[in-house]
């Protein structure tokens, strides 16, 4: 089946889910958007107000700021695949519960399976958590390791750089790289991680 066709299909479980408590809550659940074969993934925390009205990732202000920091780094939203951890917005915004991420998981995993992207972007601690349990974004942002065959990429998330100004520049510094980033990928064998320390592997595999 082609990807785009289990795509579509994963797209319409998630519209369908009645795994954890935040089906009850949702307006419309956000499976993601992008192109089956996107050579970048990016993976947020979940959909928020706009996400929940629309059924779109990153459509509110944060999905803004996104779409300007693809473009400085010379692409444009529809190059990419977005998606979230949690795929219906939890209420007042709040922080995905256990429950609800694990409730997610597979549909995520498929999703990855299906684009096999050649870099995932984490955006904020959640995704990032996916990949480096107990590691500070502070710490690793920007610095991209192999994980699972691929290059993960963690980098605060776009709403970071809304409330705390003076990471704006940071964030952007980071996206700025991405171009970078999948030249290097493309030109570089694939390799595993050396340690199963989440920071010691982000400073010794660091490509930057």
């Amino acid at each position: 089946m082609e990807a785009e066709n289990i795509l579509q299909e994963i797209a319409q479980a998630v519209r369908q889910c009645t795994k954890c408590g935040l089906a009850q809550s949702r307006k419309n659940a956000v499976p993601g958007d992008g192109p089956a074969n996107a050579r970048i993934m990016m993976i947020g925390e979940g959909p928020g107000f706009h996400e929940n009205e629309q059924g779109l990732p990153f459509v509110g202000q944060a999905g803004k700021f996104l779409n300007e920091l693809l473009q400085k780094g010379g692409y444009r939203r529809e190059d990419v695949f977005i998606t979230n951890v949690v795929k219906c917005r939890p209420p007042g915004n709040r922080e995905p519960l256990p429950e609800e991420l694990s409730a997610c998981q597979d549909y995520l995993d498929r999703q990855i399976e299906t684009i096999n992207p050649l870099v995932i972007v984490t955006l904020g601690r959640f995704s990032m958590a996916r990949y480096f349990e107990n590691a500070k974004i502070s710490i690793i942002h920007g610095q991209p390791v192999w994980r699972d065959s691929r290059l993960i990429v963690p980098m605060y998330h776009p709403a970071a750089g809304l409330h705390q100004p003076n990471l704006k520049p940071v964030i952007m510094g980071d996206f700025a790289r991405l171009p970078e980033m999948i030249q290097m990928v493309q030109q570089t064998p694939k390799k595993e991680p050396q340690s199963s320390d989440p920071q010691e592997s982000s400073t010794q595999l660091s490509l930057f």
